[in-house]
């Protein structure tokens, strides 16, 4: 009996250790299944265009020279103060187009070597550069792709083609696009007042029958890429797509829509029936592609439209960024107004809503799609001045490429930029190169940088989409190889042939506007020699111009600052060496005295002045919020891989950080690795009269989310069952209050907000919900919210057990089968769930240890939400005894502190920092405001 109990025991050992060895073999396999990318597959996989069999020069940018179709190269002329607008018969060019014909004259030697482009004709110019302006404008790379999958896997919040739609009785149309959304309504278009039954339905904007055909809509002229259903069900259509009447986005029709989806197509219950439109398997008539211009287009700081809904094209221009765009209405097609007794909106209590709440108009978060763990929205770059800037990263921004950064396009590459041959050295892999990025990132050529863009909006996104897994993380992100896209991609490869004719366009367009060019800036302006203005002009040189002039002193020979190690601006391992010398020389006696020789001499010191040092600076010196300069998608083996320099990857640590708690407000150090991340390039302040908000968030000056969610602006009728939303008052408006229209004077009232609170910082927007104070604003949730996707995202094998599931775990599921979790508590801090970071950076040491601490925390997150208890209906969202509930769910659970150690970036501060001249008299302060309106 006994050696029979001891065999037993034997046998239920050995038994246990199979068992546990299968487990872990089993859990390291589902492991890697979940986190490992599906690395076979990768430049493997063609794009639609190569499919079709097309080749690149079949998607050139016109049918045929602009001399056989001036219309087409003409056609938004108007734009960007008319500078490409053909000169009429015995007429000049503009000083901008003849500057940009001296630039691209050839050398001798150049000349020798290229003899058909000894010199670009100022007509080459303007034709070069409105080729730009159109692929800036309409160009969409094949990207519709992508945003037809974004609207099937974002759990119905995102769906661009109900955002071009104007139905009846919904919250915005065409009508009031500008008020709601911060969209450029395109001119020649008017609002819908049915279904257009030629387009299945969909109420779509109608293009004015007074105005010219868009030439680029025609598909014999710019025939489509034929697949799938296109030529059968749908037509093939062009490949520039159709205009929608919204710019920066154009139609194109969907492949998927066969005779099957054709027959279950319903217009009226697509946008009227959550049971029908909440399906991951829904197929649209429409895909919806995206252009630079969506956002990047907006009114002209200059020459504002009197009705900010009707533009027309002279009233706009490509350059400045799309300041007024509200990304969480734009992100949640289905937002409206609160109602009049100021309750949350319904979208208030979505989680993914509150998340988009976070960006203030103008502002984005550009690694929203292949996630880097951190919610970091971004103003949308201006472009200014790009002559001075080339010019000024001859002097510090050699960069060094290796490896996959080398197969980045060059200037020099294409006959119209020959010319500029210096920015690229082939033999050493130097690239003089300016930044784009807000961390200096994509230091690797203009024209890989502009490249780059159209692969973070989705071109060639079977292969973008390998690399990681979109929106939600969890998968290891590797790098989407150029040469992977130059073999499979046509789409990519008639991206390159379009960037360099783009470049030619932001040489010639991207010029400052002056608030002394219009006629109603006059008021706001103090005269240039008065002095008020003169002693501005030497506080700027003293406090300023170190990290805001491409113009300074001549740094001394032989002082380490741009020789040695430092040469070409030191960029790479001993950076952090070279910035040192720098700055302590910019605060020397001996600088400042030279740079106020510079500043004072007079206009011409801010005739061809970026405004900008260029230079990369260190975030311990800035103090502002940590996470933009900790972003990690360029990072070696990262997403970008191949669009940022070694010299970037190799960049220094910054000092220890020091960051606030979102409950207790104690302070505590974060101390951030290096090899590219802890530095935010200066922005250029030209114009920066008309670019508030401040700071690369766009937080310093923007208001507060009373106001942000109450205010109308133009007073209109909420009654209803959707809220109405008025259209935007005229400009000149009654009154300059309003932030959000772009008319001049109330530009500089928004300037003037922001200005001031960055000049004293005890004005700012403080955060009322920490124990000890914290020296800015924290993102908080506005209203209960809970992490929702309705049961028609889920999978098909969830949805069949959705009733076990719910019995299971009521308060992750609901009775469809959708996840409802929560709700976290009004006043939640949001980026505390938002930076939870599910995979170690490429270069982090200690691997398992983290995830060790994710597995030890998940009882806690768990613990927490299952007290939340799933109580996500409207009913429950608005019951004051769930907001009692979630509260002490967070609480009791420690959940916060969880998940504040889990954070990839755990500075929850948003407004703080850049604190230069805050300690500047009173009058010193109001001398620099009024010069500062100058540039």
């Amino acid at each position: 009996m006994k050696s029979i109990a001891i065999r037993i025991l034997k046998w239920a050992i050995v038994s246990l250790a199979v068992l546990s060895v299968l487990l872990v073999v089993g859990g390291v396999v589902l492991f890697r299944a979940i986190v490992e990318p599906e690395s076979d597959k990768f430049g493997t996989v063609p794009d639609e265009a190569k499919l079709a069999n097309r080749p690149r020069q079949s998607l050139s940018a016109v049918a045929k020279p602009c001399s056989e179709v001036p219309a087409d190269c003409s056609y938004f002329a108007h734009m960007d103060k008319g500078l490409l607008l053909k000169p009429a018969d015995g007429a000049s060019y503009p000083q901008e187009v003849m500057e940009v014909a001296e630039l691209t004259k050839l050398s001798p030697e150049q000349v020798h070597e290229n003899a058909a482009l000894a010199k670009l004709t100022p007509e080459q110019v303007r034709e070069s550069a409105s080729l730009g302006q159109t692929a800036w404008m309409i160009w969409t790379g094949g990207n519709d792709r992508f945003w037809n999958f974004a609207a099937s896997n974002t759990a119905g919040a995102f769906d661009l083609l109900k955002t071009v739609s104007s139905y009846k009785g919904g919250p915005y149309g065409r009508r009031n696009r500008w008020s709601w959304l911060g969209l450029v309504n395109e001119p020649c278009f008017s609002e819908p007042t049915e279904g257009d039954a030629s387009r299945f339905g969909l109420w779509l904007d109608r293009r004015d029958p007074n105005c010219a055909p868009d030439p680029f809509a025609d598909p014999d002229k710019y025939p489509g890429v034929r697949v799938g259903a296109r030529g059968k069900t749908v037509p093939v259509g062009s490949y520039y797509g159709e205009p929608t009447g919204v710019i920066g986005l154009r139609l194109f029709p969907n492949p998927d829509f066969d005779e099957k989806a054709k027959a279950d197509w319903n217009a009226e219950r697509y946008y009227t029936d959550p049971s029908y439109y909440n399906n991951a398997k829904l197929i649209r008539p429409y895909r919806v592609g995206m252009s630079c211009a969506f956002c990047h287009v907006g009114p002209s700081a200059i020459n504002p439209p009197a009705d900010p809904e009707n533009p027309k094209w002279e009233n706009l221009a490509s350059n400045p960024g799309a300041q007024y765009y509200w990304v969480n209405r734009i992100f949640f097609w289905n937002t409206r107004p609160r109602d009049e007794d100021n309750a949350p909106a319904p979208n208030e209590g979505n989680f993914l809503y509150q998340l988009f709440h976070t960006n203030p108009p103008g502002s984005l978060d550009t690694s929203l799609v292949s996630t880097d763990y951190m919610n970091n929205p971004r103003t949308m770059n201006a472009v200014y001045s790009v002559i001075p800037r080339l010019k000024l990263s001859l002097e510090h921004g050699a960069e060094q490429l290796t490896g996959g950064e080398l197969d980045n396009k060059q200037l020099q590459d294409y006959p119209q930029t020959a010319a500029l041959p210096q920015f690229w050295d082939p033999a050493s892999g130097t690239s003089h190169t300016m930044r784009v990025l807000k961390d200096g990132a994509d230091a690797v050529g203009t024209l890989g940088a502009l490249n780059r863009v159209y692969l973070n909006i989705g071109t060639f996104s079977e292969e973008w989409l390998l690399h990681f897994r979109p929106f939600l993380g969890g998968r290891k992100i590797t790098p989407i190889r150029i040469s992977d896209a130059e073999k499979q991609s046509v789409y990519w490869q008639a991206t390159e042939d379009r960037t360099a004719d783009m470049a030619v366009f932001f040489l010639v367009t991207a010029r400052p506007d002056r608030l002394e060019d219009v006629r109603e800036g006059e008021p706001f302006l103090e005269d240039f020699t008065s002095e008020k203005v003169n002693r501005g002009k030497i506080v700027f040189a003293e406090n300023c111009a170190a990290c805001h002039s491409s113009k300074i002193p001549e740094i001394p020979a032989n002082s380490g600052i741009n020789d040695g190690i430092c040469a070409g601006g030191g960029n790479g391992p001993n950076y952090r060496q070279c910035w040192d010398r720098y700055w302590e020389w910019t605060q020397s006696k001996a600088f400042k005295e030279a740079m106020v020789k510079l500043v004072v001499e007079g206009k011409p010191f801010l005739e061809g002045n970026y405004l900008s040092s260029e230079r990369r600076v260190p975030v311990d010196l800035l103090q502002t919020n940590a996470c933009t300069p900790l972003a990690t998608n360029g990072l070696a083996g990262d997403i970008w891989d191949n669009f940022t320099s070694s010299s970037y990857k190799t960049l220094p640590p910054v000092k220890e950080l020091t960051v606030q708690h979102p409950v207790s407000g104690a302070s505590m150090p974060l101390q951030p690795l290096g090899n590219g991340r802890g530095y935010l390039r200066p922005p250029s302040l030209i114009s920066l009269w008309s670019t508030a908000p401040f700071l690369s968030n766009n937080s310093l000056g923007h208001e507060d989310d009373a106001t942000y969610y109450a205010r109308d602006y133009a007073a209109a009728s909420r009654g209803g069952s959707y809220g109405n939303y008025a259209a935007a008052e005229h400009c000149p408006a009654a009154s300059d209050d309003n932030p959000y229209l772009p008319c001049v004077a109330n530009r500089v009232k928004v300037f003037d907000r922001s200005i001031r609170q960055m000049l004293n910082p005890s004005t700012r927007r403080m955060d009322k919900h920490t124990q000890i104070p914290v020296p800015g604003y924290i993102y908080r949730t506005t209203a209960p919210a809970c992490l929702m996707i309705a049961s028609g995202y889920m999978p098909s094998w969830e949805q069949r057990l959705s009733r076990p599931l719910h019995w299971l775990a009521p308060w992750a599921i609901d009775e469809k089968g959708g996840i409802a979790l929560g709700p976290l508590p009004k006043d939640f801090p949001i980026n505390a769930m938002t930076n939870t970071k599910l995979l170690p950076d490429n270069d982090e040491p200690g691997g398992i240890s983290h995830y060790w601490r994710l597995a030890t925390a998940m009882p806690t997150l768990v613990g927490a939400f299952k007290k939340m208890g799933g109580k996500c209906s409207p009913g429950e969202l608005a019951d004051p005894q769930t907001q009692a509930n979630s509260e002490a769910a967070v609480r009791d659970t420690g959940l916060i502190d969880t998940l504040v150690g889990l954070s990839k970036c755990p500075d929850y501060v948003v407004n703080r920092g850049h604190y230069f001249g805050s300690d500047l008299s009173a009058g010193d302060k109001e001398a620099l405001i009024a010069y500062l309106k100058h540039f």
